[in-house]
């Protein structure tokens, strides 16, 4: 179970050991409440909240993959994963980047995700899981963009305007 809120106190327990956090959190239905009050242990996480990505970021960034794929004679999807490999951000849990270990005969392409190979011993090649973009927050999103506009220029591709593509950065609330 994942919710919004805020951590609104903090204190010390008796033996000044502990710390006692509170958090207030959007509505949580009485059966969830009941069933984390049966649990004797919670793996906790608070992290900084991000805005998802929009679907008009998204819908630009496909656009600007298009042109490329048709310049370069790729289908759009392999431009995406091309744009992800060099540009894109990895899945990190509390231990780290999120990496994947297998033996060099393995075909990774036959593994769900997307995967970055970052070192190889001869027996076994390790990889970094990279996020979809449909997982990207704001910030990850616009420095996506960033990147595919770069590339895009280069190809001589006319992108939308700097002060145009400053308002729908605006929009998205991460400018």
């Amino acid at each position: 179970m994942e919710w919004m809120g805020k951590l609104t106190g903090a204190n010390r327990s008796l033996d000044g050991k502990r710390l006692l956090l509170t958090f207030e959190v959007d509505a949580i239905a009485e059966n969830q409440l009941e069933e984390l009050k049966k649990q004797e242990k919670l793996c906790l996480r608070a992290v900084k909240f991000r805005k998802k990505r929009s679907l008009d970021a998204n819908a630009y960034a496909w656009v600007l993959m298009s042109k490329i794929a048709e310049i370069t004679q790729s289908s759009k999807e392999e431009i995406y994963e091309e744009m992800l490999q060099r540009y894109g951000s990895y899945y990190q849990d509390e231990n780290g980047y999120i990496v994947g270990t297998f033996p060099i005969h393995v075909d990774i392409s036959k593994i769900e995700g997307h995967w970055k190979r970052y070192k190889e011993n001869g027996k076994f090649v390790s990889y970094l899981m990279l996020k979809g973009s449909s997982h990207y927050d704001t910030s990850e999103m616009s420095q996506f963009i960033d990147h595919i506009l770069e590339e895009a220029k280069e190809l001589g591709i006319e992108t939308m305007p700097p002060e145009e593509l400053r308002r729908m950065k605006q929009a998205w609330n991460i400018e």
